[in-house]
């Protein structure tokens, strides 16, 4: 069976579950609920993810809403999903990782590269004071921007701009995390983390790994890295 075939297929299956699981349900936003307690207990708790802060985020904020329309009934697989102009949304067990890996606190404020979807996004405003997010993409920008005031989250601030440069008027922040794939680390965000915080960003090109640095007096310390596949940042950063 060739690739696009079996992606078919898998498609036609979890879309088969999710009329399975609406029918068991009284509304669409039941299944959801459902589905995502599934996707928290199989994809994010059983992988270790013992934060119980990022558990709770993930199973509050609904990923249905930050996906195309067409895809929601994929929205809680364990997979990236395309969200238009060559983005996507990130894994559900990545952004878990990633936010747990961050350290985070109630009263940090975070500063996140790549808006995207504006779910990681969200899942920070649940942890953390204030999270600004900074978007290359105009479109995805303002309706990233237009989701999340929907959504209630009055604690995440919406920029569109390179992320290359972060956010130095809101500088330092106490913790970063970029979304999409850099050569190296970005020496303006380097410069705008506080000692003491982490930033956590997919650094190369074909081959990449996760990388979570904190930064001390003397610079940053590696504390781990993990292979991942992101999109790659665009802008400044390639020039």
């Amino acid at each position: 069976m060739n690739i696009k075939r079996l992606t078919a297929v898998r498609a036609g299956c979890l879309a088969a579950c999710f009329l399975s699981t609406l029918a068991g349900c009284s509304s669409g936003e039941e299944a959801y609920e459902s589905l995502r307690e599934r996707m928290v207990r199989t994809q994010i708790a059983a992988r270790g993810i013992t934060s119980e802060g990022v558990i709770a985020a993930m199973m509050k904020v609904p990923r249905h809403r930050f996906v195309p329309h067409e895809l929601r009934g994929l929205a809680y697989i364990d997979s990236p999903l395309p969200i238009g102009r060559d983005q996507t949304i990130s894994q559900p067990y990545i952004v878990a990782l990633m936010t747990e890996s961050l350290a985070p606190e109630r009263g940090d404020r975070v500063l996140e590269i790549g808006t995207g979807s504006g779910y990681q996004a969200a899942v920070l405003a649940e942890v953390v004071d204030t999270v600004f997010t900074i978007e290359i993409v105009p479109e995805l920008a303002e309706r990233s921007a237009a989701l999340l005031d929907t959504l209630g989250y009055g604690n995440v601030i919406v920029k569109c701009g390179d992320g290359y440069d972060g956010w130095p008027d809101e500088a330092p922040f106490d913790g970063i995390i970029v979304t999409a794939a850099a050569p190296a680390i970005p020496a303006p965000l380097v410069e705008q983390l506080e000692v003491g915080g982490r930033i956590v960003i997919p650094v190369g090109g074909n081959f990449q790994e996760l990388e979570v640095h904190v930064k001390r007096e003397s610079g940053l310390e590696l504390l781990f890295t993990l292979p991942v596949r992101f999109v790659p940042m665009t802008g400044k950063v390639r020039e």
